[in-house]
Order: structure tokens, then C-alpha cells, then sequence
């Protein structure tokens, strides 16, 4: 099955020819720069810089649109750069550099008289890589042509946008089309206001002016499993209260299991099934009451701080949409079509302000696919094949379905697994917490989902990425040589496992 998938691979290179999933993006490089207008009017307006509207907006200059973008928070980005993904990997890099060295350096013969943490040096990083991303931005701006206006952006028309700059002053900006990319803002409780004093967002969290004691994080996601993993790192006791029974419920189940049992042994403590009733704030900390999710009786838990991290919500409220008609559901998403345009003529929507994973990379690949759409050409996107990445130590991957997903859907499947105890580098290393897990279809041995646990595991997880996107076999990958010793051949033999039997176990 595999030998016959790798023939037709090398006839279908040695012909010349390509995946029909990619095909479009080939005529890019023959598109000529014809859609410039010399009026005033842009071809293209995007509001927001995020991930989403900042490559969006490169994108149809590079297309040859006329292309302005409005950004309200003065630096490029969004919340993934300024808030969110960056500035959270570079605490989490830091933490875990102090953690290793308080814990693991001795190991392999490096010892100190002592490790400190220097937490003003360590934001001090975190606002250097920042910057130094933020600017870049504007760079790539200024190579492109984009016109960046800093600014709130409300629609006044289908086709025109007021623009209350931050500098003090407003003007209006026309385009033949426009692209809504302003992304999503935290989510509090019922009754709870979040101050960024005692009672924070990620945001806040970020941004702590001392190592608390005690920390309680309300969210058992991606989000709150980082902040928590980078504030126990740094010696926080960190409660985490989750309502729903499970720590991140979209997680592999087998994989989720694993996983609470790792962060346990980091010290991690877990309220699960359980409910807040109320937060009090006092100049010196916080005080939570409790109740189990299914009711009974209450208990009180107390902290220095207490972060929120119960989701997201689309920021579309203030824009104008209901000025212009722009249609929006009960949870404040902008419904699109496949070509990301909403029911307004000339308007369109990307990343987290439609339904979907809000993920800074799906908002890359919508902005991307909405202008080339406006180019005339054919965007692609796989919401099938977006990958999640847990960013803590080990991280936790994972692509396509989940096995409790593969059951449900009634198809017969086989599951490989290896652990990370059994590969030559995580062991070299000293560092082999984890596992590797692939599903795949019974009778085509087609990969059906990726789940990995591992040190890397976002890294690793693309490997898996691309094998799926052309409808790769396990077998196929089994039989893809990997360098040794690399933690990748744990999903070689995870794959063998899958098919046939692994070398190593």
C-alpha cells in the first residue's frame, strides 16, 4: 500500500506535477501587480494588526492591491504579540531555564552555589523580544508598501471606515474592500471584573510584579496550563479550578491522562468539577468560594493572585457592524462564507472573529486565503488540519481526530503508540517524559490523528502535518528515513507501530 503511494509520488514529481491542495499556489508567481488603484481609495482595507490582519494585509500588497491597515493598539501584532503567545513562550523559555538549573543541571555536572531568579531581568527579555517582533513588523510594512493607520476603526459604510487615531485626531478610510481581523478579548466570569491588580487575565499575568506564593488559575485550557507552568516554575503554588471534569477537554484522552499526571509531579494541584461562586479582593490577596460543579457544599481557597483564563471572546462590538448591517451570532462570531465574506457586498472576516479555533496560525492561513480569493485565485484552508500546541514542558501536540472523535464516528482504526523511555535522544538527554500516538484507518492505514507528549512536540507535530495533508499512510512514514538519534524517530516508530510492529519496543 505505502510502495505503491511512494511509486506514484516519484511519477508525480519526475512528471512535474503537483498536489491539487497546492496547485494555486504555483500561479502566484506569474500574478501580475494590476489591481493598484491611483485614487485615494484602497483595494483593500484590513482592521486589525493581528496575526490575522497583518498577513493578510502584506499578502494583498504582495498581490498588488492597495492595501491599508488599521491597528488600534499603536503596535502590530495583536494579542498573540503583544499579550499572548510571544511574550507567554519567552516566560515559559525562562522559567524553564530556571527550573533546569535548580533541578536537572546537576545531573549532567553543572552545578552553581546557588540559582536566583531575577524577575525584573526576566521581564526585562520578555519586552526585548516583543519590541524587536513588533518593529519587525512595521518593517515588513514598509518593504511591502502597507499603509498602517494607528487607530480605533468603526464602519461609517460597507466601503468606509472612521478612524479615531491615537494621536488625538480621525480620518476616514476608503476601500473596495474590506477585511474584519480584530481578533478576541479575555473572557471573565459572571459578576467577576477583572482588574489586572489582584485578579488577572493573561495579560496581567504576564506581568506580575513578584513571584506570588500562592497562585489559583480558574481554566484548566492551553492558557491557563502555561501561565501556571511558568509561575510554578518559579515557586508559585498553583491551584488550577476547572468546572468541567477533565483538564483540557479537547485533548487525546489517553494523551490528557499522561499529561495531568506530569504537571502533578510539577507540583500542579487540580480542583476539577468544580465551580466558583464568588472572588473577594483585598490589598493582599484574593479569597475564592467553591462549590462542587454538581452542587454541595462550599469551600474557600486563598491566594496572592487569582487568573482568570476562561476563554475568549470575538471582539466585534464597537466596530459599526450593525450600522452596516454585518450579521453576528449569539456568541458575537461573524458567520462567512467560504470565501470569508460576510452578508454585506465588499466586507469580509477572518481569524478569531468567525467560528473556529481561535489560533493565531488559522488567522495566518484565513488572511492569506481571503486575498487571494480577492486576486481571483483559489485560497485553501484545512480546518481539519490545524495543529494545537500545549506550550508547556513537555509539550503536548496534536493534529486531525482524537480517538475518542474516531470512535464516535464508527471507523475502524488501528492506534501505534511509542514512548519516549524507548528513544536514544530523549534519553541522552535525560529528559524522556512521554509519548508518541498515531490513528489510523484499519483498511487504507490513512492517518487519522497525531498525538504527541514530548519536549519539542510543537516542533515534532509538523512532520505529522504534512504527511496528512497529502493523505499519507502510517507506513508511509514508517518508511521515511529519520536522522538518529532525533526525538522525530519516536513518531517513526509510533508509525510502525501502527502498521506493522516498532524496532525499539
Amino acid at each position: 500500500m505505502a510502495m505503491a503511494s511512494i511509486a506514484r509520488r516519484k511519477a508525480t514529481l519526475l512528471s512535474g506535477k503537483t498536489s491539487d491542495v497546492f496547485r494555486y499556489s504555483l500561479s502566484l508567481t506569474s500574478f501580475s501587480r494590476t489591481f493598484s488603484s491611483g485614487s485615494d481609495e484602497n483595494d483593500v482595507v484590513v482592521i486589525g494588526g493581528g496575526p490575522g490582519g497583518y498577513v493578510a494585509a502584506i499578502k494583498a500588497a504582495q498581490l498588488g492591491f492597495k492595501t491599508t491597515c488599521i491597528e488600534k493598539r499603536g503596535t502590530l501584532g495583536g494579542t498573540c504579540l503583544n499579550v499572548g503567545c510571544i511574550p507567554s513562550k519567552a516566560l515559559l523559555h525562562s522559567s524553564h531555564m530556571y527550573h533546569e538549573a535548580k533541578h536537572s543541571f546537576a545531573n549532567h555536572g553543572v552545578k552553581f552555589p546557588s540559582v536566583e531568579v531575577d524577575l525584573p531581568a526576566m521581564m526585562a527579555q520578555k519586552d526585548k523580544s516583543v519590541a524587536g517582533l513588533t518593529k519587525g513588523i512595521e518593517g515588513l510594512f514598509k518593504k511591502n508598501k502597507v499603509n498602517y493607520v494607528k487607530g480605533y476603526g468603526k464602519f461609517i459604510s460597507p466601503s468606509e471606515i472612521s478612524v479615531d487615531t491615537i494621536e488625538g485626531g480621525n480620518t476616514v478610510v476608503k476601500g473596495k474592500h474590506v477585511i474584519i481581523a480584530t481578533g478576541s478579548d479575555v473572557k471573565s466570569l459572571p459578576g467577576v471584573t477583572i482588574d489586572e491588580k489582584r485578579i488577572v487575565s493573561s495579560t496581567g499575568a504576564l506581568s506580575l510584579p513578584e513571584i506570588p506564593k500562592k497562585l489559583i488559575v480558574i481554566g484548566a485550557g492551553y492558557i491557563g496550563l502555561e501561565m501556571g507552568s511558568v509561575w510554578a516554575r518559579l515557586g508559585s503554588e498553583v491551584t488550577v479550578v476547572e468546572y468541567a471534569s477533565e483538564i483540557v477537554p479537547s485533548m487525546d484522552g489517553e494523551i490528557r491522562k499522561q499529561f495531568k499526571r506530569t504537571l502533578e509531579k510539577q507540583k500542579m494541584k487540580f480542583n476539577l468539577t468544580t465551580k466558583v461562586v464568588s472572588i473577594d479582593t483585598s490589598s493582599s490577596g484574593v479569597k475564592l468560594t467553591l462549590e462542587p460543579a454538581a452542587g454541595g457544599d462550599q469551600s474557600v481557597l486563598e491566594a496572592d493572585y487569582v487568573l482568570i483564563s476562561a476563554g475568549r471572546s470575538p471582539f466585534t462590538s464597537g466596530l459599526g457592524l450593525d450600522k452596516i448591517g454585518v450579521e453576528t451570532d449569539k456568541m458575537g462570531r461573524i458567520p462567512v462564507n467560504e470565501r470569508f465574506a460576510t452578508n454585506v457586498p465588499g466586507v469580509y472576516a477572518i481569524g478569531d472573529v468567525v467560528p473556529g479555533p481561535m489560533l493565531a496560525h488559522k488567522a495566518e492561513e484565513d488572511g492569506v486565503a481571503c486575498v487571494e480569493y480577492l486576486a481571483g485565485k483559489e485560497g485553501h484552508v484545512d480546518y481539519d488540519l490545524v495543529p494545537g500546541v500545549v506550550y508547556t514542558h513537555p509539550e503536548v501536540a496534536s493534529i486531525g481526530k482524537t480517538e475518542e472523535q474516531v470512535k464516535e464516528l464508527g471507523v475502524k482504526y488501528r492506534v501505534g503508540k511509542f514512548p519516549l523511555m524507548a528513544n536514544s535522544r530523549a534519553k541522552a538527554i535525560d529528559d524522556a517524559e512521554g509519548l508518541v500516538k498515531i490513528i489510523a484507518e484499519t483498511e487504507s492505514d490513512k492517518i487519522l490523528g497525531v498525538h504527541i507528549m514530548a519536549p519539542n512536540a510543537g516542533e515534532l507535530i509538523h512532520e505529522a502535518v504534512l504527511a496528512m495533508q497529502y493523505g499519507a499512510s502510517s507506513e508511509d512514514i514508517a518508511r521515511t528515513c529519520h536522522a538518529h538519534p532525533t526525538m522525530s524517530e519516536a513518531l517513526k516508530e509510533a508509525a510502525m507501530a501502527t502498521y506493522d510492529k516498532p524496532i525499539h519496543m
